[in-house]
């Protein structure tokens, strides 16, 4: 019977003061990084619509020069799916610690060298071709630090609250995104010309400082304990990478579903909706008051998402998750209107539900999730395909075609809302072809997608029982 082939799940040792402190390492460290990443994509995202299209690309029609912006935001997640191959491969191959310290460099160290790059103005179509390889750059990193963040802690996390810790550091999205959108808020309170010249480069040299406090933590974290366990067993994979495209493509390709809905909305309310209420108001139309959207929508996920995540641990990884895809779906429609209308303080409110209880009910529960849908040999693999690939299809097409549809249709808010609601459909779907991983041992080396209908059960409650028969 598939119940005998199972493991008993690895106790963490929680009064283990070693442990504790590893825990709260690793807590920090991909908080640390979480926040980077998302304060530079974030702060990219809001300098797209409304300072880069200025300033790297000719003027002539600056609806396209708008498009153009956006386009070079959409590289940087092109660049994601190959960084997350390659340190993804080696991750697990020679352990989550030390890709996590060289991601934050590549990533940092682009970022920072956005704030030092030359504009259109003083060396013309140099300065796009900057930009865009600055970008590649920066998605290239980041491409696997989200993935070895949710890995890291996920394999440090205690297996009855793992929901709730794999969550902790994705707090620092929270934080990177209500950072940036503080900060250009503050710099958008400049004059149009000291912004243009030299303000809006302040926070992208910034960035330097996030790097040195994640290198100081990161070098001094121990490997996970189940990747120590994979290496004493010598059951590394050779080849990762063969794997994860046969017998582990079925969870990427349900990873990359679950995800449509959570990166694709995310950057629609971070990025689009702002460029669709100027496109809606007129040029006259204050951007640094809509930004608190934004801010508040932060605000909100530093509380939603731990409290989904552990929801997960005591409902089930698939119930909370299908909760925040349906809110999406539902939501959609009424958001776009309400931001065609112009009012500021209406459309700070969307950007913000939108942000602070749609998408991030969703992250929650994914924390924990696509880890658990993934064996020990190919873990960080999967999850950096699922999450990277699906950062392409979503997030990065999400300001491109946004920006294509808004300057095509004249700002039609029921496109983007069609779209939207696309994106939460399959996710929808997505959460009834996964089999619930709730309390899966992370030692295990096979894929929870392709455990049988009876190991998997069909909720926590089936799921407890397998553990207790196991036991």
């Amino acid at each position: 019977m598939a119940v005998t082939t199972a493991s008993t799940p690895t106790p963490q040792p929680t009064d283990d003061p070693e442990y504790a402190a590893n825990l709260r390492r690793a807590t920090l460290a991909s908080s640390i990084g979480s926040a980077l990443e998302y304060f530079d994509f974030a702060l990219y995202g809001l300098s797209t619509a409304l300072i880069f299209n200025v300033l790297f690309f000719p003027q002539d029609d600056p609806a396209l020069a708008t498009v153009a912006a956006f386009a070079t935001y959409g590289v940087g997640f092109l660049a994601r799916p190959f960084g997350g191959l390659f340190f993804g491969v080696l991750g697990d191959k020679l352990g989550r610690k030390w890709v996590l310290v060289i991601t934050i460099l590549l990533m940092g160290g682009a970022s920072t060298a956005i704030g030092l790059l030359p504009t259109y103005s003083a060396i013309g179509v140099a300065a796009p071709i900057l930009l865009v390889i600055m970008r590649l750059l920066q998605g290239f990193g980041a491409g696997a630090e989200q993935a070895g963040a949710t890995v890291l802690m996920a394999e440090y996390a205690p297996v009855k609250r793992r929901g709730f810790f794999a969550a902790l550091p994705f707090i620092g999205i929270q934080a990177g995104t209500l950072l940036a959108a503080v900060v250009f808020a503050l710099i958008s309170l400049l004059p149009e010309d000291q912004l243009l010249t030299w303000g809006w480069r302040v926070p992208f040299l910034a960035s330097f400082l996030l790097i040195l406090i994640a290198l100081f933590i990161r070098v001094r974290l121990r490997e996970t304990p189940t990747f120590i366990e994979l290496e004493k067993s010598e059951q590394i994979a050779e080849r990762p990478v063969r794997d994860i495209f046969t017998r582990g493509l079925p969870g990427v390709i349900v990873g990359i579903g679950l995800r449509m809905a959570e990166n694709g909305g995310s950057y629609m309310f971070n990025t689009l909706a702002l460029t669709f209420f100027v496109a809606s108001v007129g040029g006259q139309a204050d951007r640094s008051l809509l930004t608190w959207g934004v801010t508040l929508g932060s605000l909100i996920g530093i509380f939603s998402v731990p409290l989904t995540g552990a929801l997960s641990d005591r409902m089930g990884r698939r119930t909370v998750y299908r909760a925040g895809a349906v809110f999406m779906l539902v939501f959609t429609f009424p958001a776009w209107w309400l931001i065609s209308l112009g009012s500021y303080p209406v459309t700070i409110a969307v950007v913000a539900v939108g942000i602070g209880v749609a998408v991030n009910s969703m992250l929650g529960p994914q924390c924990a999730m696509l880890p658990e849908l993934f064996g020990n040999r190919h873990r960080y693999l999967g999850v950096a395909m699922a999450r990277e690939i699906s950062a392409v299809l979503a997030g990065g097409l999400a300001g491109v075609l946004g920006a294509y549809i808004i300057a095509v249709s004249g700002a039609n808010w029921l496109l983007l809302a069609i779209y939207m609601a696309t994106l939460a459909l399959i996710t929808t779907a997505s959460t009834f072809l996964v089999p619930e991983t709730l309390r899966r041992d992370l030692t295990r080396t096979d894929d929870a997608i392709k455990v049988s209908r009876e190991e998997a059960g069909e909720g926590v409650d089936a799921t407890t029982r397998t553990v207790r028969t196991i036991r």
